[in-house]
């Protein structure tokens, strides 16, 4: 019994302590009448307030005020018009022209923004005021897309995090909420089927479908808030992001200058912008898929060198395909052929690197590459010739092997049967 009641007096003694505790982090941590209100009050909308549970700016210790301004602790007098009293700072919601420079106030703010973040950018709202959407808003149009349109009001959620309307994943879906929606686009002269193209192309695929992130999505290429489309001079330099070695090539080939006197866009010509098929080799040469003869007529020189270009690439494939062929029966049949494997991979390699030189429409360099992954796989396929005739001596040697078992196998029958039939003669012998 002692015992008992030392146990409940000291459960008691722990339960005030907590207490008193506590109603002492209450007192640091006032409650915010905000959130109270919009909780509890049924004529006020509750959404604010449950999104922002979430949202990054109170995780990082932000309140209502620290946006829309006033004094959260009077509401709890039931004074709400002293809560939001304009001479306490109040603000309320802004007007949509006014979003970018309200998020602003802190978003451009170096100094405040490093308490938080020190490598985020600082300068969203001025590369916003540069963009179509910022321009067209200065103008008045409030259709197009401010920081809420794309990141959300309440309940604003850190990029990394695949919720967020700006995850890389989702990227997609967010512009096409207003660039997929044909009726609202009307009257904007943009195409009105990017998203869908961009669905279909390589890279989405490469995104959306096989959700590999290394893939571009629409602000990779048209910049995130300063978002433009790329001119005529600037899409080399926007694919080139990526696409640096195929990039440089095409700055030193005579395709460079071409292109700028007719003022075509580079690498949009030939891959096109939003729905870029993946490239094949049937894309180079004079063949029915070929985009070469697009420009270039028959017996010009331009025709020529697709021509040329194409054999060397086709001439490298094709026997990069036979050594493969006949390495992979030799690997099969059980015969060690790792290493004319690991020199096919090499030479594989040098073909890779002969299509992306096809960018420099050198015939010198292209043949220089090619040739080195034909001599490989030359060197590979004799390899796989003799692994092959190896594995027919080692047949024929088996075949041979064989035959003179079996006949080993059939004497040492006869010579048992014979050994039986003397043991069976002795043994009427000894009866008779």
């Amino acid at each position: 019994m002692p015992i008992l009641k030392h146990a409940l007096a000291f459960s008691l003694v722990l339960f005030f302590l907590q207490q008193t505790l506590f109603a002492q982090e209450e007192e640091k941590q006032p409650r915010d009448s905000c959130v109270w209100c919009h909780l509890e009050n049924e004529e006020e909308p509750e959404e604010p307030a449950h999104a922002m549970q979430e949202d990054i700016h109170a995780e990082n210790g932000l309140s209502c005020v620290d946006c829309h301004g006033g004094d959260a602790g009077l509401g709890f007098d039931e004074d709400e018009e002293a809560a939001m009293d304009p001479a306490k700072g109040y603000i309320g919601a802004p007007e949509k022209k006014d979003i970018p420079r309200f998020c602003a106030r802190c978003h451009s703010d170096p100094g405040y923004m490093r308490r938080f973040n020190p490598r985020v950018a600082t300068d969203q709202y001025d590369r916003y005021k540069t963009s179509v959407h910022g321009q067209l808003l200065l103008r008045g149009d409030e259709k197009v897309a401010a920081c809420t349109d794309c990141h959300g009001a309440h309940g604003v959620l850190s990029f990394k995090d695949p919720r967020s309307p700006v995850y890389a994943l989702n990227i997609p879906a967010t512009c096409g909420k207003c660039h997929a929606d044909r009726e609202y686009m009307a009257g904007y002269r943009v195409a009105k089927d990017v998203v869908e193209e961009y669905k279909k192309g390589v890279h989405g695929i490469t995104l959306l479908e096989k959700g590999d992130q290394a893939a571009p999505a629409c602000n990779d290429c048209h910049g995130n808030h300063g978002a433009v489309p790329p001119g005529i001079p600037a899409i080399g330099f926007v694919c080139g992001q990526c696409h640096l070695n195929n990039s440089e090539l095409f700055a030193e080939s005579p395709h460079k200058q071409a292109f700028a006197e007719e003022e075509l866009p580079e690498c949009e010509t030939c891959h096109d912008n939003h729905a870029i098929e993946h490239p094949t080799d049937a894309m180079l040469g004079t063949g029915e898929e070929s985009i070469c003869m697009d420009c270039h007529e028959e017996g010009s020189d331009g025709y020529r060198i697709a021509e040329v270009l194409y054999a060397k690439i086709d001439s490298l494939k094709l026997r990069l395909s036979a050594a493969d062929s006949l390495l992979q029966v030799a690997r099969k049949a059980g015969m060690e052929v790792s290493e004319p494997l690991y020199q096919l991979n090499e030479a594989n390699q040098f073909l890779i690197q002969g299509r992306t030189m096809i960018h420099s429409l050198s015939e010198g360099k292209v043949d220089s590459l090619t040739a080195r992954g034909i001599g490989l796989a030359i060197e590979a396929y004799e390899q796989g010739l003799q692994a092959i005739d190896e594995l027919q001596f080692r047949r024929k040697g088996l075949a041979v092997s064989l035959v003179f078992i079996l006949l080993l196998a059939l004497g040492l029958y006869l010579k048992i049967r014979e050994i039986d039939s003397r043991t069976v003669f002795r043994e009427e012998e000894v009866r008779v």
